[in-house]
């Protein structure tokens, strides 16, 4: 069986209809069985002698926060029983835990990799949830604060005679490996580290399908026009919150004028370089493709075994 891709394989029962039940609620929050992940600052509580793996805490470990007013997200249900991810960025030093026995707040990007896909999956929705929340303290319409609703599903504006409801985004991203033959095009960005070359990607815009976001983008960035588009795969990706939408585009062009306020560099690679670059992966060797964990790292292996 092929390995998920990292991020995609969350478990959770959502069980939206539970979320304004406030009866149920105060029942689990009891419940021993329930399970809390602590976030702090929108990095996770990671357990490393254990695994890596999610230091899931108990209802006694996280009530002290929640009695302070510490967010509290609703994850879902698993395993019968209900993970919550709580806020717990008030810890001034996070070093300085309420348990010995608590593990360390990890960067979830640096983690993610090394965790089982169920765990890297509820990492994606839980610090997508939690940056959102940080960045939406007040409303949009009115600038009044907002107070989280629905066990964090949605923000409500606390001005009454607003009142304006906010729910959290997630943004569309289309990430293309376009081919001609024998060969693909690959672009680095100029925050890349050096020589690691990825599949083009950008924001689907208002208005447009996936398609026609495809065909723009990589017109855009490298002056290549593209026909047909095919999807091949998604992948959350919680920096803040996109999804990112995998396809293979046709190109119906081959020179590249790139567009330097978005490339460094772009260029066509063969098959076998592919091959060679995949094999590097985790290497300095250059040139490199994107790390496994990336979305374009498995479309370019797709593309391989396609042939």
């Amino acid at each position: 069986m092929t390995k998920p891709l990292v991020f995609t394989g969350n478990r959770f029962d959502r069980a939206a209809h539970l979320r304004n039940d406030a009866n149920w609620l105060a029942e689990k929050l009891k419940d021993p069985s329930s399970r809390f992940l602590p976030m702090h600052r929108q990095k996770a509580l990671i357990d490393l002698p254990g695994g890596p793996c999610i230091d899931w805490r108990g209802a006694t470990d996280i009530q002290s926060y929640l009695d302070d007013g510490a967010n509290l997200i609703f994850l879902g249900i698993a395993d019968f029983s209900c993970h919550f991810a709580v806020d717990v960025s008030s810890i001034e030093n996070p070093k300085q835990l309420p348990n010995s026995d608590w593990g360390k707040f990890i960067d979830v990007r640096s983690v993610s990799a090394q965790l089982r896909p169920g765990e890297a999956g509820a990492l994606a929705q839980a610090r997508s949830m939690v940056a959102w929340h940080d960045n939406h303290g007040f409303c949009s319409v009115c600038g009044s604060k907002s107070a989280i609703q629905e066990l964090g599903y949605s923000r409500k504006c606390t001005n009454e005679s607003c009142n304006a409801p906010h729910f959290p985004r997630t943004d569309p991203v289309a990430i293309m490996m376009v081919t001609m033959g024998d060969k693909c095009l690959l672009g680095t960005g100029h925050n890349f580290p050096k020589q690691q070359y990825s599949a083009l990607a950008g924001f689907i815009e208002p208005g447009e399908t996936i398609e026609q976001g495809v065909r723009r983008e990589v017109f855009e960035e490298t002056g290549i026009k593209t026909g047909d588009v095919r999807y091949h795969s998604s992948q959350p990706w919680p920096y803040p919150s996109s999804l990112m939408i995998g396809c293979f585009a046709e190109a119906l062009s081959e020179e590249i004028t790139i567009d330097e306020k978005e490339l460094a560099d772009a260029r066509w690679f063969t098959r076998d370089e592919i091959v060679t670059m995949i094999e590097r992966s985790g290497t300095n060797e250059t040139p490199r493709l994107s790390p496994p964990m990336a979305i374009a790292h498995q479309l370019a292996k797709a593309w391989i075994e396609e042939k």
